[in-house]
């Protein structure tokens, strides 16, 4: 990021996506919640557009930082990789925004093939973030060897998506939402120990 004005855009960019859909994304709206001119906006991002794949960049670049944490608080790797899935499935304002966001960016992606290809890219890279932990799980023994690294990694991402967005439309509440990725990594990776704590919580948020 390159100040903490765009910053400040940005976080601002994602509240209004994640309550109002991408379609209540406007610049005059946006000017109000970031507490800045339109000129200002437009001034960083160029136009709409460009402010549409900053916002998604920023996005994936928050929820980035679960790859982190689930890295600094996994005693090994199949724990990491199970973090990395339930530090998506957090109470807390910041990932309810940023999931939030993350559906409806991937909803307007139907309809503006523009969003498409960093959609894409974002999510390859969190299933080649998975994928490297499960190998790291398996050499270590304590994932299927049989399982595709690739494969495991694209189902689990894509359930974790939708147990998120069950959860935050009150379709699902958050204890079987984790209970289902927690009951996948098993399908998925074979029987384990897990250090993962099961009170809702998966590490600092």
């Amino acid at each position: 990021m390159s100040s903490d004005r765009q910053r400040q855009i940005l976080e601002a960019a994602v509240r209004v996506i994640a309550h109002s859909g991408v379609r209540g994304l406007r610049v005059e709206k946006l000017s109000a919640e970031a507490g800045v001119s339109t000129a200002l906006i437009y001034y960083h991002f160029g136009d709409r557009a460009g402010l549409m794949r900053k916002t998604l960049e920023f996005v994936n670049e928050r929820a980035g930082r679960y790859t982190h944490e689930a890295m600094e608080i996994g005693k090994d790797p199949r724990e990491q990789l199970e973090l990395l899935l339930l530090l998506e499935l957090q109470d807390t304002p910041a990932v309810r925004e940023n999931s939030a966001a993350w559906g409806e960016l991937r909803a307007s992606a139907v309809f503006n093939p523009d969003l498409r290809e960093p959609l894409s890219t974002s999510t390859r890279g969190w299933v080649d973030d998975l994928a490297a932990m499960i190998r790291q799980a398996q050499a270590a023994g304590l994932a299927a060897a049989r399982a595709d690294p690739l494969d495991v990694a694209e189902r689990l991402t894509a359930l974790v998506e939708g147990v998120s967005e069950r959860w935050l439309s009150g379709s699902m509440t958050l204890e079987r939402a984790r209970e289902l990725v927690e009951g996948a990594v098993i399908a998925e990776l074979g029987e384990g120990s897990s250090h993962v704590p099961r009170d809702g919580s998966a590490g600092p948020a």
